[in-house]
């Protein structure tokens, strides 16, 4: 006998919302300024102020902001299929779980292929993993979801902390430390390396998502971004109040990356590493209820670039693959080979550009009613 076990008890399912959508083609651009620089091979290069003014800008608001963000989106949209699933299926909950982990194994597939072909920084394998190991808490109580996320909280700051220091301890950059450029290395030297560090970066990358996610699971229970216009008060707490807790708490790991605050004691620099990404989860779903306030204006009058950034969310999967192409294209040595021309502002530019072209793209398949490749392909491959 189906299993009758909704996400929300008595869940409506209305039409696509505008929030979710706006926050996830937002959020390709807060990617976007997070990858691109680790593409380029001296963040040093070119105008040293815009260069230290960059690089505070993308600790405030984008290093370990857009990756919370985006966990929290994707748990909410688990919360999402697994209300349209149990309306089809009559509340097989049994099922629902299945075909949300079957579709979380493809997208581990697709993270493992988007690695050996393009680059090392593929986030979806780990979102992946997080929906095939977290399907189990959607018929959860609330409580189990909020210690879930609080326990796991704690090293998945570590981890991310830990990786700072390393190279802040030295006077060395974060992006050169993470860097992804192709230097000298061809393709298949860096195929064989990208697949050898693959399972590392996969399960440390999946704990350090864990808590966005399960939040996320916990906010699409009551509806927040689906009905901003009914939140809205608590919206506008949520968006100022961890705004301010993210900047705030990110400012010592920005002035000691930058420069500016020069030979700080171990335990300045220890705090300020795990102080930082911390506070990044409050900015990254902070991020989040802000782009919900904005949907509702933009709901009411919509505007050219409303539908554009909409239909960008709508197609996110495929647009964030486009990003890896593009950046391949634009950095490495056998497309234009940009990696040693530029450093973290010009970086920063590519990043805006691309994601304008996405932009662009979105609405083309908009217009003629094209899903996009990926999520058409994942669809089927789920859903058989």
């Amino acid at each position: 006998m189906p299993i009758v076990a909704p996400a929300r008890p008595g869940a409506a399912l209305p039409g696509r919302a505008l929030a979710p959508d706006l926050a996830r083609g937002a959020m390709l651009l807060a990617i976007a300024f997070a990858h691109a620089p680790l593409f380029v091979t001296d963040v040093h290069r070119g105008p040293a102020v815009l260069n230290v003014i960059t690089d505070v800008f993308h600790f405030l608001f984008v290093n370990n902001h857009a990756r919370p963000m985006f966990a929290f989106l994707f748990g909410y949209a688990l919360v999402q299929m697994l209300d349209r699933q149990l309306a089809r299926s009559g509340g097989d909950w049994v099922g629902a779980r299945k075909l949300l982990r079957r579709r979380g194994w493809w997208l581990v597939a697709f993270g493992l292929v988007h690695t050996a072909l393009l680059v090392s920084i593929d986030i979806l394998a780990m979102y992946g993993l997080a929906s095939v190991l977290l399907a189990g808490l959607l018929r959860r109580k609330d409580t189990t979801l909020l210690w879930t996320a609080g326990l796991t909280l704690v090293p998945a700051t570590a981890m991310v902390g830990i990786g700072m220091w390393f190279p802040m301890s030295q006077g060395i950059s974060t992006f050169t430390a993470g860097s992804n450029a192709a230097g000298d290395a061809d393709f298949w030297t860096m195929l064989v390396e990208r697949l050898l560090v693959w399972p590392f970066g996969l399960v440390v990358g999946g704990l350090s998502v864990v808590p966005g996610v399960v939040l996320g699971m916990w906010a699409a229970r009551r509806r927040y971004l689906e009905e901003p216009v009914r939140h809205r008060g608590l919206l506008l707490r949520a968006a100022v109040g961890t705004t301010a807790v993210s900047v705030a708490g990110s400012v010592p790991a920005a002035l000691i990356q930058a420069g500016l605050w020069t030979a700080p004691s171990p335990a300045a620099l220890w705090t300020a590493v795990l102080l930082q990404p911390l506070t990044g989860y409050a900015g990254g779903i902070g991020l989040a209820a802000l782009i919900a306030l904005v949907a509702i204006r933009a709901g009411r009058r919509r505007s050219r670039l409303t539908t554009m950034v909409e239909a960008l969310g709508q197609r996110s999967m495929s647009l964030y693959l486009f990003q890896s192409i593009a950046f391949v294209l634009v950095f490495f040595p056998y497309g234009l080979g940009l990696q040693d021309h530029l450093g973290l502002f010009g970086a920063t530019l590519v990043a805006a550009g691309t994601w304008g072209i996405s932009l662009l793209l979105a609405d083309l398949m908009r217009r003629v009613g094209y899903r996009g490749p990926a999520e058409i392909l994942l669809r089927r491959l789920a859903y058989r």
